[in-house]
């Protein structure tokens, strides 16, 4: 059954014929969002949701969501999505962060020009038939120093036209590097720096709890006397009770924004003010920018659904279509070593260690951490999936760690998974061989060559002659029939193992059969999904 979409926000009639081209079933209802109950009435029915900003998904919305995979937000901020709601829930959230780009940067220095020369004053007046050259005296951007904080895609575009405006540039920017900032042509330095040197600052970084109100009070008053500020990025970032102090008191000399605390902004302390100019939101309000993120949600929602592929995801590792391609057997056998020792622990895990080894280590690591790590969760939460399960084992205080090395053994590449409770350490290792098919090759140190098969029979024994015989004439007198038969022990006389696949699921009676014979010191059925 192909999957199926509702677009509960406007989005253009192109975006909406990717999801038809790509053979996705799509309802689309532009003013749905608006209606919260009948949002909640339908939302049961799709697998994805397609949302600007007018539709809220709250954890009301996503407890009728029983079977969404993903939200896909046709632009940048995510503010009306719970994402910690839709974590837990397993869904995963998307948004199309490189669409408005160059729109949201243009805003900005617009929006600079516009402070520095009073125009939205200047036009004002003169449309009131005054004539008051005089009163509107600017200043120039050339020679100026512009102070960015946060010089990522948008920040980084910023850069770019302010030096081509012939201004001094100087960002403030925890995740830039000093080669980075020279091949930018631009000045790295710390916010303090920036805020006592800079004769115009603008904002370009998220609202999170380490930005928020980045330029406070205590900031603001060690800026520059004379300093316009611009945020075009997020509301919150500006103490603006403060700044419309320093702005009635001088010391900053114009400010210039887009976005406010509270939105829709009717009231706010920057309105009124004298060289203030404030438009309502409108970074990324082209009509370029709006076409480019519709259509980035409609691919990106469309390969994820697809094929896999998840592709600026705010919850969860991205895995390009390519990778999803190369990955997919190596995330499969990911969720089968978890989900084995998810089934073989029965008390409380503590921390979870992952080794890859070879190939395998050069690939996109949080991904196949996120599928051990669903694997493992299987056994408590059968829903669980690649979104839930990082949060659900945040939330139960599971330390999860991860070791590379470089090819080591026969194999190409392998993962090795170890699990840590307060009885016992407990690990399996597999591989992917040529044929795309995952292989387990070590348990408990010991190694073997198993496939992996949908019902199996895990024992472990000392190892004596007649195991073989009594496994293969327990299982027959209940009529399993065996698949697949691997045996491996760690030396002549000491601890052996035994993996079977069998047709069927393992019944209580083979197991209580077996049990008895007095042989085996452990036996365990395991059922896997291997669709």
């Amino acid at each position: 059954m192909a999957p199926k979409v509702l677009v509960s926000d406007k989005l253009s009639e192109t975006a909406v014929q990717i999801f038809r081209d790509r053979g996705i079933d799509v309802d689309f209802m532009p003013d749905l969002g608006k209606d919260k109950e009948k949002l909640a009435e339908v939302i049961g029915q799709y697998d994805g949701l397609a949302i600007r900003s007018a539709t809220k998904v709250t954890p009301t919305i996503l407890k009728y969501a029983t079977n969404l995979k993903v939200v896909g937000r046709a632009g940048i901020g995510t503010d009306n999505v719970d994402k910690e709601a839709a974590s837990k829930q397993g869904v995963i959230v998307m948004n199309t962060p490189f669409g408005n780009m160059i729109t949201t940067a243009e805003h900005a220095i617009a929006m600079m020009f516009a402070v520095a020369r009073q125009i939205p004053e200047a036009s004002e007046s003169t449309h009131a038939g005054k004539w008051e050259k005089s009163k509107f005296m600017g200043v120039e951007l050339t020679g100026k120093t512009l102070g960015v904080i946060g010089a990522g895609n948008i920040g980084g575009i910023v850069c770019d036209r302010a030096r081509g405006l012939k201004m001094k540039v100087m960002a403030f920017d925890p995740f830039l590097g000093e080669e980075k900032a020279k091949q930018m042509g631009v000045q790295k330095v710390e916010l303090d720096e920036l805020l006592a040197a800079a004769d115009f600052i603008t904002l370009h970084v998220p609202f999170t709890d380490t930005t928020k109100n980045i330029l406070s009070r205590e900031n603001l008053a060690k800026t520059k006397k004379g300093v316009r500020i611009i945020n075009c990025a997020r509301g919150g970032l500006v103490d603006e009770v403060a700044l419309a102090e320093l702005l009635q008191s001088g010391h900053v000399a114009g400010a210039a924004f887009d976005v406010f605390s509270v939105e829709p902004a009717t009231e706010n302390p920057l309105f009124n003010l004298p060289n203030v100019v404030c438009t309502p939101h409108l970074g990324a309000a082209t009509t370029e920018a709006q076409e480019n993120v519709a259509l980035q949600v409609a691919d990106q929602m469309s390969n994820y659904l697809l094929s896999g592929a998840v592709e600026n995801a705010l919850n969860m590792p991205s895995m390009t279509a390519e990778e999803a391609k190369i990955m997919g057997p190596w995330v499969k056998l990911a969720d089968h070593l978890g989900n084995f020792v998810g089934q073989m622990t029965d008390e409380p895990i503590t921390a979870i260690n992952i080794l890859y080894d070879g190939s395998v280590a050069e690939m996109n690591l949080d991904a196949l951490n996120c599928s051990v790590v669903a694997g493992i969760m299987k056994k408590a939460n059968p829903d669980v999936n690649m979104v839930s399960a990082p949060v659900i084992a945040k939330e139960r205080g599971i330390k999860i760690s991860t070791t590379n090395q470089d090819k080591s053994g026969v194999f190409a590449g392998y993962i090795k998974v170890t699990v840590v409770t307060a009885e016992r350490e407990r690990s399996i290792g597999g591989t992917v061989f040529s044929d795309g098919k995952p292989r387990f090759i070590q348990i408990k140190g010991i190694n073997i060559d198993a496939e992996v098969g949908a019902n199996m029979l895990y024992t472990t024994n000392e190892d004596v002659p007649g195991i073989i015989g009594t496994l293969g004439q327990t299982l027959g007198q209940n009529g399993v029939n065996i698949a697949n038969f691997t045996l491996g022990r760690a030396d002549a006389g000491g601890e052996a193992i035994a993996l079977l696949y069998v047709d069927e699921p393992i019944q209580a009676t083979v197991l209580k059969d077996l049990e008895a014979t007095g042989l085996f010191k452990q036996v365990k059925p395991l059922q896997f999904d291997v669709a």
